[in-house]
């Protein structure tokens, strides 16, 4: 009987795993593939990420710095509305190493971490949940754990199986990767996709970064997008990888014995789809929070997340809103924001800091 078990090693479920471990708890921990791949979303993020990974680990990971952001109402060519600080605003980094570094530090912590795993059941009771797990190899077996925590993205095998209900949406993301080098300090977004946005990140010696995302109804889909924003660059993407990207918290990420962490509980930003910080915050929250032998203490998590992100994601869902503007009304909004800026990645609500109110000031 293990204290936690935990489906999906992304950053989410290597975090849970990490934290339980260290805090004493037995915990075995299952990833459907090989750890890391196949590449799962962005690699640009907020200079936090640092606080969440092992030391040394910045050495390793990162590609780039990035001071701001040059917005665009149309393409490549348009004119650029900047955003920028005169220190590093985010980081670049190496996205699927960044996985390997987290689940690694699990294992060190004492976790149980097993790749090339796929969880196929996942059965209820009174005192524990029961695991079916079928590895790429041998023949499926069962673990018991009194709690689960269900890490396992966007189409949460773990959240259908306790019938938890699903995010309030979930948007279609294509990501691909020219290798030319590019040490450029802006990332390029372009308010161009109805509902959401397209990007270019600049990775250093990685090459450049393409990506958007779309409403799974809109009237053309995100490969067609994604191609035509390529060629508007002339870039020559050598690989690409696509996926949900899901928005909006349901109202319950807890069962019984059950909780779901990061993107199977779209603990996301809604105006970038980003949530790596987001859902190991969440991530810590479920540790302190949940004692294993007690599912009362599910709400506390239910309560401590929400706390934290709850104000961020509603104004993550009104800057959302501003991309789907008429475009004069953008260009205006542009023109009177853009300069420098003292707003962070991941919270909106430095919006109303000090520091950024401080930056419109001559």
């Amino acid at each position: 009987m293990y204290d936690f078990a935990v489906v999906g090693v992304g950053p989410a479920g290597a975090r849970v795993a990490r934290r339980a471990a260290e805090a004493g708890n037995d915990v075995i921990a299952f990833e459907q593939g090989e750890i890391g791949t196949p590449l799962a979303c962005s690699g640009h993020v907020s200079r936090d990420v640092w606080e969440y990974t092992p030391d040394g680990a910045r050495e390793e990971l990162l590609q780039n710095e990035v001071y701001g952001a040059d917005f665009h109402v149309g393409g490549p060519e348009s004119d650029a509305y900047p955003f920028y600080k005169d220190e590093p605003v985010s980081n670049v980094i190496d996205r699927e190493e960044l996985d390997r570094t987290l689940a690694e530090a699990a294992r060190d912590a004492g976790a149980e971490i097993h790749d090339g795993h796929t969880v196929t059941g996942v059965d209820e009771s009174a005192d524990s949940v029961e695991l079916t797990v079928s590895p790429a190899d041998a023949d499926p077996f069962t673990v018991e754990a009194r709690m689960v925590a269900g890490c396992d993205g966007p189409v949460s095998r773990v959240r259908r199986a306790v019938d938890l209900p699903e995010p309030d949406e979930k948007l279609h993301g294509v990501l691909g990767f020219d290798p030319e080098p590019d040490h450029g300090d802006f990332v390029d977004v372009h308010l161009t996709v109805p509902s959401f946005f397209a990007w270019r990140i600049p990775r250093g010696e990685a090459g450049v970064e393409y990506g958007l995302a779309v409403r799974p109804d809109a009237d053309e889909d995100a490969r067609a997008r994604f191609d035509r924003l390529v060629d508007a660059y002339g870039a020559e993407i050598d690989r690409f990888c696509s996926g949900a990207i899901p928005i909006g918290p349901p109202e319950s990420v807890t069962s019984h014995r059950v909780f779901l962490v990061g993107d199977a509980a779209a603990q996301t930003k809604p105006f970038t789809g980003g949530g790596i910080l987001y859902g190991m915050r969440s991530a810590d929250h479920a540790v302190r929070q949940i004692e294993p032998a007690d599912p009362a203490t599910l709400s506390a998590y239910e309560t401590a997340w929400r706390d934290e992100l709850a104000t961020e994601i509603r104004l993550g869902h009104w800057l959302r809103r501003a991309y789907s503007l008429p475009e004069p009304v953008q260009r205006l909004g542009l023109r009177l924001t853009s300069g420098e800026i003292g707003v962070h990645m991941d919270r909106p609500t430095t919006l109303f800091s000090r520091d950024h109110l401080r930056s419109y000031l001559p």
